[in-house]
């Protein structure tokens, strides 16, 4: 199975169909789903990151907006504490608001859940502004660095591939955050997805291309896969 391209047409064709199949397949399986399971696996990932070391010690993050219809795992648990029990002065949060339909997308500070609104595809984000009309922080701005991504996707694999829905939105995202972060001298942020039984695949499964992004370590329900060198480190595993 190709795993990368080396920018030939066909070769990324071929790559890109590998990645339809794979959707096609995890879409079923996400779909077939017992509701009440998916309930008990998001409350479990939820739970872990909640009790984690990691977690605990991250004071600015960026998290998405889980959507029930793309049946992404729940994150407003999650949402709920870091807004509405801060910890040593507080977290930082960012969420993610689409831009447009060019893989554009930023990461908005909020305070709590009522600054998200729907928008034209009933996903949740933040405006651009807040309630007096204040232009909200972008992190892409901000003048600390961020310690912790919770990321989305369709499917992940055990060597850190993670194959979103084909947007592109946040792989063009986080390889300009992680260029920021490198001319900044800041530390790389952790970048840990979030997964269901059903998303996860044996290693080297996913097929990528040199604008994808890797992640260091996955949570499921069963616990948390570290990956990368950065996730052992950081993670205490």
């Amino acid at each position: 199975m190709m795993t990368s391209n080396s920018g030939r047409p066909d070769e990324l064709d071929d790559i890109f169909k590998q990645k339809r199949v794979i959707r096609t397949e995890v879409r079923k399986a996400l779909k077939a789903m017992d509701l009440s399971l998916r309930s008990q696996e998001d409350n479990a990932i939820q739970n872990i990151i909640l009790g984690a070391p990691w977690f605990k010690s991250s004071c600015r993050l960026c998290a998405y907006i889980s959507c029930p219809a793309l049946r992404e795992v729940d994150t407003f648990k999650l949402l709920s504490e870091i807004l509405q029990n801060p910890v040593d002065g507080g977290k930082k949060l960012y969420v993610p608001r689409v831009e447009d339909k060019n893989s554009h997308m930023r990461m908005l500070n909020i305070s709590r859940i009522d600054d998200l609104i729907a928008n034209s595809t009933d996903i949740l984000e933040p405006a651009a502004v807040d309630a007096h009309g204040n232009k909200r922080e972008d992190v892409m701005e901000a003048n600390d660095p961020v310690d912790l991504f919770l990321l989305p996707g369709l499917a992940f694999d055990r060597s850190g591939r993670r194959l979103g829905r084909g947007g592109g939105y946040y792989d063009t995202f986080l390889k300009n955050y992680q260029d920021l972060a490198k001319a900044r001298n800041w530390k790389q942020p952790l970048l840990v997805a979030l997964s269901y039984s059903a998303q996860i695949m044996d290693e080297g499964v996913i097929p990528i291309t040199s604008s994808d992004v890797p992640v260091d370590a996955l949570v499921s329900p069963s616990g948390v896969i570290p990956i990368s060198a950065a996730a052992f480190n950081r993670m205490d595993l």
